[in-house]
């Protein structure tokens, strides 16, 4: 945002050089670039400023930062802008830093970049603990920046505070294009990152480098693009366009505070807290066998309409999100049996890690709808290392800081199972279960084969023997028999659980409040 004065007055000449530099900045990468650039569909880097930002509200910063041209006279001539555009603006009238690539400026390489202009906003975010944006788009380093350097240099970017950021204000990051290299780290290096189906690649070098460095030829999407990132959940979140990217990142930044010093925004109840969906009491089949859909629960107990996932191509049998409970901020994780049967993967390890990180970190009670068979068994998940995954995610509970509730609504079983909240220490679970909830140290289908197996095989009727066990045993988990020792809560009636949960998170944020905010 910049005012227009009129350059006169004594300095007229000086205020008119101004006005030049800036509209040259403005201009770009020139009109041939950005028709070239309009022409693939995309958005510049302007245009998607404007696009993530409240109308007006972008102030820039080192507009004219560039390479000046200048006659024999030391005359000014032209002004060729850095690629990076950076400033301050609002989302829902809350202030972000922005760090954001101009690819229309050769690439958005770093051959065209002054390093210290964009260092210096996230510096400024760091230290006045603003949310910051990424929006990247740019193809890595150049070889010609040998000749502009005069030489080589080590590569690093000692001022840049790359991890104090991600310790102190939420980072969030576009994939826009073809992010290579220091650009995939920018990606990367964020709480939540998103890219743009078909039209961004994250990757460490490009399919040139490749074909020099393993003379593997492949094209850019398969190297580094969604569906690569679906499988390494490197990236969080995948977007149709780039409108859509840009919401998502609106979106994020509305659940959470503008740093770990603030608190997360409150909004205005506008969800019945007594509301009770009547179907919810069938929601789990009495046939374990059948699964159901989580996310159809999700949004019968949370606000309406307030269910963010995070990483929902990754990890499947773990949902993470962030959402609201009258009108207050949470953090949602939930099993999904439909992917692996809800059982813990690697992939689902790091994505309950990640997700209960954030939340710890900026202060988001969590609530977790636990249908856990167990961690994954065989031959793949033993190569991948689910068990090392699954210990992580107990070392991130055993840290988090977060008041947390656990509804357990179907299986809870083995290790995995016993990782559905923190329980050391001072941690309080707030547990509760549905009559549908069973739990133990290992799923009854498998235990009573493995205990009985001998017996069963011996049987006139082996399948009804085996039914006859399991139906003895499944008697003996009932979770009424766990609640008469009070080894829960409570058992509720599963209409019952917005209206609990909700009265839940308002002693939970005033908890949150008194940590984040001093009295007085």
């Amino acid at each position: 945002m910049s005012t227009f004065f009129e350059p006169d007055g004594e300095w007229a000449t000086e205020l008119t050089e101004l006005q030049t530099r800036r509209a040259q900045a403005r201009a770009m990468g020139g009109a041939e670039a950005l028709a070239k650039f309009k022409a693939t569909g995309r958005m510049n880097a302007r245009e998607r400023i404007e696009h993530l930002l409240d109308a007006g509200s972008f102030r820039e910063f080192g507009q004219i930062a560039g390479k000046g041209h200048y006659s024999r006279e030391g005359v000014f001539e032209r002004l060729d802008p850095t690629n990076a555009i950076t400033g301050t603006g609002r989302i829902e009238g809350r202030k972000v830093a922005l760090h954001v690539d101009d690819f229309s400026i050769r690439a958005g390489s770093s051959e065209a970049a002054i390093a210290d202009k964009w260092i210096y906003i996230e510096r400024m975010a760091h230290q006045l603990r603003l949310p910051l944006v990424r929006l990247v788009d740019s193809a890595g380093g150049s070889v010609k920046l040998l000749m502009q350097l005069g030489g080589t240099k080590i590569p690093e970017y000692p001022s840049w505070p790359a991890n104090a950021l991600l310790d102190t204000v939420p980072v969030a990051a576009v994939a826009l294009g073809a992010c290579v290299g220091q650009g995939a780290v920018k990606v990367l290096s964020s709480h939540f990152s998103v890219m743009v189906r078909e039209q961004a690649q994250v990757m460490a070098a490009g399919p040139h480098v490749v074909q020099q460095a393993y003379g593997q030829t492949i094209d850019k999407n398969e190297l580094g693009g969604h569906k690569v990132h679906r499988k390494s959940a490197l990236v969080h979140n995948e977007a149709d366009d780039e409108a859509d990217a840009l919401a998502q990142v609106r979106r994020f930044l509305s659940y959470l505070p503008r740093s770990v010093f603030h608190l997360a925004p409150a909004v205005p109840a506008s969800d019945d807290p007594q509301r009770a969906d009547d179907w919810l009491k069938d929601a789990i089949p009495r046939d374990r066998r059948k699964i159901y859909d989580p996310r159809k629960i999700l949004a019968a107990v949370l606000d309406q309409s307030s269910l963010f996932e995070i990483g929902r191509w990754q990890g499947g049998s773990v949902i993470t999100a962030l959402a609201r409970l009258n009108g207050i901020p949470v953090g949602v994780i939930a099993n999904d049996p439909k992917v692996q049967g809800g059982a813990m993967t690697i992939q689902a390890a790091y994505k309950m890690e990640r997700h209960v990180k954030l939340c710890s970190q900026f202060g988001l009670p969590v609530v977790n709808f636990v249908d856990q068979p167990g961690n994954q068994t065989g031959l793949e998940a033993e190569l991948g290392g689910t068990l090392l995954g699954a210990t992580r995610v107990g070392e991130a509970l055993h840290q988090c800081r977060s008041p947390w509730a656990s509804v357990l609504i179907r299986r809870c079983f083995g290790m995995a199972g016993a990782l559905h909240a923190p329980k050391y220490g001072e941690a309080l679970n707030f547990r509760v279960a549905w009559p549908s909830a069973r739990w133990g140290s290992i799923p009854i289908e498998g235990g009573v084969m493995a205990a009985h197996k001998t017996e069963i095989e011996a049987a006139t009727d082996p399948a009804a023997k085996r039914a006859e066990l399991e139906a003895f045993y499944l008697n003996m988990t009932s979770p009424f028999r766990t609640a008469e020792k009070f080894g829960i809560l409570d058992i509720i009636d599963p209409r019952e659980t917005r209206a609990l949960l909700c009265d839940w998170v308002e002693d939970a944020w005033e908890r949150v409040k008194s940590d984040r905010v001093p009295a007085g």
